[in-house]
């Protein structure tokens, strides 16, 4: 008589899909669910948590289950060898062999798409994996060589775009990857340009990961076509995690003059004002006001800044309102605006938007550090003699004016 399959405990299945999950992934309401269902609900106009039916936000926050995940491997890991198992189970119970992961490897070195698709389903189905895929000689440069050839047709540079981005890429090896490649920034931009949108967001998190570390003269040499594909990510909002990775890889790139002015040119600070208009979570808000702070310190940044009809209102609006971090970085951008281009009419719309009355605020908030505090009686004594006149302010506020 046939041994019935080892049973699946309740909580290891995805409650969309009935299946284990491979990935578990936690909506804001509590309910974890398999990334791929419930990325296909979201998709499909889903606005509701399935299971508990309350409201989702347009683009809801999935955060990796990372202890489900260790419970199921855990659970495999337990069964016997010879335990009989569905299909989804067997999929899933241990890593590959390293002379499996070498042979994909091998194929993958000659661009073959499915080599390298079945590579990244592996290294997507648990860290094992990953960590199989990541001890293998060279598979860095193997895969940076399949993003950089101009022989690789374009569906083969975007799976090694996605290996590559789920991967934990070492320092060295980075550096290594931009020296060997030097075309790997144009093969970048042609990713970026593609109509997948995982494609471009895994795109992204890797020019995240390369401005991290590269060499000024290999970002300065950043062409204008790559870093507005960068900013194109940030203005069509492809994924939470592509839209992080784009503002940390503007705000990386920033330190350089000229490519500040390339960044600025490509259009980045009406996207990030806009992004922030819309209330993005706490990181995203963060990374945005870093990456406009940065801009910030050059001219055309702030010309951009006060040249958007919410520039200043909406980056006033952040202090007080979403982290210590926003706060600190908000002002700090005011400050720059108020610096280097406080015209009348700038210092006008600070008072008249609320900006300057939430500086006044911030010097009595516990929500704000000595730093930020520092930055904002700066800014406030700077132009006191235009603003304490201002009719924008109450005589409360004005109690709270520095002296």
């Amino acid at each position: 008589m046939a041994t019935a399959p080892a049973e699946v405990p309740s909580h290891f299945l995805c409650p969309i899909s009935l299946q284990l999950m491979r990935d578990p992934v936690t909506l804001p309401t509590g309910i974890s669910y398999d990334r791929a269902a419930i990325s296909r609900w979201l998709a499909a106009a889903g606005r509701t948590c399935p299971v508990t039916r309350l409201p989702l936000a347009p683009e809801p926050q999935l955060t990796p289950n990372h202890t489900l995940r260790r419970l199921i491997h855990s659970w495999l890991a337990s069964l016997s060898p010879g335990a009989v198992v569905d299909e989804d189970v067997a999929a899933l119970r241990g890593p590959v062999a390293g002379a499996e992961m070498a042979a994909l490897l091998s194929d993958a070195a000659a661009a073959r798409v499915g080599a390298l698709k079945r590579m990244r389903e592996l290294v997507a189905e648990c860290e094992d994996n990953r960590a199989v895929l990541e001890s293998q000689d060279g598979v860095f440069d193997v895969l940076s060589r399949v993003v950089s050839s101009a022989d690789a047709c374009s569906t083969a540079r975007e799976e090694a775009v996605g290996v590559l981005a789920s991967l934990r890429i070492p320092e060295p090896e980075l550096v290594a990857a931009v020296a060997r490649h030097p075309n790997l920034g144009e093969a970048l931009t042609a990713v970026l340009r593609s109509p997948n949108l995982k494609s471009r967001a895994n795109a992204a998190q890797l020019v995240r990961s390369l401005s991290d570390v590269a060499w000024p003269a290999w970002v300065i040499g950043l062409s204008q076509e790559l870093l507005a594909e960068v900013v194109r990510v940030v203005r069509d909002r492809i994924s939470t995690r592509a839209t992080k990775a784009a503002l940390h890889a503007l705000a990386a790139l920033c330190p350089y003059g000229r490519t500040r002015v390339k960044i600025v040119s490509a259009g980045a600070m009406p996207a990030i004002v806009d992004l922030l208009l819309d209330d993005p979570d706490r990181r995203v808000c963060e990374l945005a006001l870093a990456a406009l702070d940065r801009l910030c310190t050059c001219a055309e940044g702030r010309a951009e800044l006060v040249a958007h009809a919410a520039g200043l209102a909406v980056v006033g609006k952040k202090v007080l309102r979403v982290s210590e971090a926003a706060s600190e970085r908000a002002v700090r951008v005011l400050r720059s605006v108020a610096r280097h281009a406080a015209t009348p009419a700038v210092l006008q719309e600070m008072a008249q938007a609320g900006v300057v009355a939430k500086l006044c605020l911030a010097l009595r908030s516990e929500q704000c550090g000595v730093r930020t505090k520092e930055k904002a009686h700066e800014v406030l004594k700077l132009h006191s003699r235009v603003w304490r006149s201002s009719p924008c302010l109450s005589p409360k506020l004005l109690a709270l004016y520095p002296s």
